[in-house]
């Protein structure tokens, strides 16, 4: 079994153009408004990352780590993959492929749109996918939960835990006056909290990895799931139960590594 030491800290219609960015924060040169200067607190390392039919790993210091989103695809639980593989029976498998692949790309340019707007950037997406990615992302905009963002450490961050795994969060810093990994998730339907665990753990998985390499007490993880049709969902954990998620990645991390030394296939690939 893994261990690791988790510090305990006290807890206290598609837009037209000139309607995309809305002001936040300071000015860049071209006029927009941002909530982050581009300077990150931590000297964070890049890490290249390699797709294979394995799953995702990323090279550090000559070393091939597993993906977080790997691992905790090859350790979802028998319920979790019982209901995956009914809905894609109900779906069907090519049907499925493409509701997977189309909310893929859709979450992708999401993420791109609000980490430009959190650098002051416009990015737009002409694409039906696109346009379907903008709406959602301003959806999060407009809500105004960015205001919560009070410091931006870094975007897109490369983290890992040596020898163990690697990955890349949405956004570190400081959200409701906590430092915190943030995540940003796109749905079809709207989620229900305690659906939502291995969201958590991916986030508690960033939390251990980034106070393991830059000796930070990282307790909390926020979730903003944008919903087609215009919810905006806003989940998060801290204190103790943030660090249950914490164990829970640690012991996933486990059982990876257990099935691997013992030469059984992932079955999240």
């Amino acid at each position: 079994m893994l261990r690791a030491k988790i510090t305990e800290v006290s807890i206290s219609a598609y837009p037209s153009v000139p309607d995309l960015w809305r002001p936040v924060s300071t000015c860049t040169e071209s006029g927009r408004l941002m909530i982050w200067d581009g300077k990150p607190r931590f000297d964070y390392k890049p890490i290249k990352r390699v797709d294979s039919a394995s799953g995702r790993v990323y090279d550090i210091n000559n070393e091939k780590l597993p993906s977080v989103t790997t691992i905790l695809g090859a350790t979802r639980s028998a319920d979790s993959e019982a209901k995956l593989a009914a809905w894609r029976q109900r779906e069907g498998a090519k049907k499925a492929d493409k509701i997977r692949d189309d909310a893929a790309a859709r979450g992708t340019i999401m993420h791109r749109i609000l980490e430009g707007h959190i650098k002051g950037e416009g990015h737009m997406d002409l694409s039906d996918l696109g346009q379907e990615a903008g709406i959602m992302a301003q959806n999060i905009i407009d809500r105004g939960y960015f205001k919560l963002l009070s410091e931006v450490w870094g975007l897109e961050i490369p983290l890992w835990y040596p020898k163990l795994y690697a990955g890349a969060c949405d956004v570190v810093g400081v959200y409701e006056g906590q430092p915190a990994i943030l995540d940003f998730k796109q749905s079809n339907k709207y989620k229900k909290r305690e659906w939502i665990d291995d969201y958590f753990i991916q986030c508690a998985a960033y939390a251990v990895a980034h106070n393991c390499v830059y000796n930070t007490t990282i307790q909390s993880g926020v979730i903003l799931i944008s919903v087609k049709g215009g919810d905006v969902l806003k989940y998060v954990s801290t204190g103790k139960e943030f660090q249950q998620f914490m164990w829970q990645w640690l012991y996933r991390v486990s059982q990876y590594h257990e099935k691997k030394a013992s030469g059984i296939r992932d079955h999240s690939t």
